[in-house]
């Protein structure tokens, strides 16, 4: 029986992982799990000009800034992406993701379609999309439902925003029906695991091959 060899590590650069879906498809149930099983992703902490609630934490649900702060870093392009929504503005910061994916560590986003499409622009060599669809819509229409927090007009809002949402899951590298959470949990993680052995997100791979080449 022969010994087992452990593969040496090899320096690469981290990616970004989008998800995205309609609301009440699960791509934050999902994205949840990712972060529980993997030292190795994190999530994206954005940037806010809306108060913080009660039970946030600053630094950890979002950096919590005015308006004033929000409009320099838009200027000065320190935003990946940045959208206003409901009146309160969201970015990106751009630096604390720069700084992960130097040092070979993955972040996660949370993010529409919008928000994916500007990060596409600003990086799309470090960017995996993937877009989460729901079974079916009566499956949709019942998880919104079953939230049990929204009126039934908001609900009918809801379901109308996912129809636009759908409408854009051809722009995605990746799209996952998720009917099992399990099941679609695996199926990103898949995903992860073969970007990351993309040849050219392995940084290391020219010094390896080298060593190799010299029976080191």
């Amino acid at each position: 029986m022969s010994a087992r060899v452990n593969n040496p590590p090899i320096s690469r650069r981290g990616l970004m992982l989008v998800l995205s879906s309609p609301s009440g498809a699960g791509k934050t149930s999902i994205a949840r799990a990712i972060l529980a099983a993997d030292n190795n992703i994190s999530m994206s902490v954005s940037v806010t000009t809306r108060p913080q609630r009660a039970g946030e934490k600053e630094g950890v649900d979002y950096h919590f800034i005015d308006a004033a702060r929000f409009e320099t870093m838009a200027s000065a392009g320190e935003l990946l992406e940045h959208a206003e929504v409901f009146g309160n503005r969201y970015g990106t910061p751009r630096a604390p993701v720069d700084e992960a994916l130097e040092a070979g560590r993955d972040v996660l986003f949370d993010i529409d379609w919008q928000g994916a499409k500007q990060i596409e622009e600003a990086a799309r060599s470090d960017l995996i999309k993937v877009f989460i669809l729901p079974p079916s819509f009566a499956a949709l229409e019942s998880r919104l439902k079953s939230r049990e927090r929204d009126p039934g007009d908001v609900v009918a809002k809801r379901m109308a925003l996912a129809m636009d949402e759908i409408d854009h899951w051809s722009e995605y590298d990746y799209v996952v029906v998720n009917a099992v959470l399990d099941e679609s949990v695996a199926q990103v993680r898949a995903i992860l695991a073969a970007e990351r052995l993309q040849r050219r997100r392995q940084t290391g791979l020219v010094d390896f091959v080298n060593r190799l080449r010299d029976r080191g």
